[in-house]
């Protein structure tokens, strides 16, 4: 497996979730890092900022149309779907699914697609079922799939969603999760030499 993308899904308790996770990647981590985190339509700005403080990799809202770029962590913007199409970001303003736009699912079924089984799917705490079903197919599709240990997570509805939809490859507490990425990832590069 080469790993070419991380996908990372997140709602409740997902500020402190993303904050530990990204303050463990590694600041010369290869793959582009796309997150989705629930958040209001009109809730504040400043969340990438607010996360940029705890990570090594640069944090930013992706334009529509933008390249995806490896080593930096991608945020979705509030109010709108994120998709890759042709190694380039899309934002949607198409409706809300599962009561969520930005949608993890959306974003992670899209990533399914277009990586196949280069993809590795993270899914962290949150208290709905966004996510489960964008993560079975990355699995379906051979990609690499891990869930925050519903037992340490601050909400376990979402990991326990997605854990029952999929089995995973990799069941971490949270402060794991970081380390295993940056294993899966030097492991690939060692494997093919880059």
């Amino acid at each position: 497996m080469s790993a070419e993308i991380v996908v990372i899904g997140t709602s409740t308790g997902g500020l402190k979730a993303l904050q530990t996770l990204l303050s463990g990647l590694a600041a010369d981590f290869p793959l582009p890092v796309v997150i989705v985190q629930h958040r209001g339509s009109t809730s504040e700005n400043g969340l990438c900022e607010f996360l940029a403080r705890s990570s090594r990799l640069p944090v930013i809202e992706p334009e529509d149309k933008e390249p995806v770029m490896p080593g930096r962590a991608y945020l979705a913007p509030r109010d709108y779907h994120l998709l890759i199409e042709n190694g380039s970001f899309a934002l949607s303003v198409d409706h809300a699914v599962g009561y969520a736009r930005p949608s993890i699912d959306v974003l992670f079924e899209c990533v399914a697609d277009e990586y196949g089984d280069k993809a590795i799917g993270v899914i962290l705490t949150g208290a709905n079922n966004d996510g489960a079903r964008g993560l079975a197919e990355i699995a379906a599709q051979g990609g690499v799939t891990v869930v925050e240990n519903p037992e340490t997570a601050a909400s376990d509805e979402m990991p326990r969603a997605a854990l029952a939809h999929t089995k995973a490859d990799w069941i971490l507490p949270l402060e794991e999760i970081a380390p295993c990425l940056n294993r899966l990832v030097s492991a690939v590069a060692a494997h093919y030499g880059s």
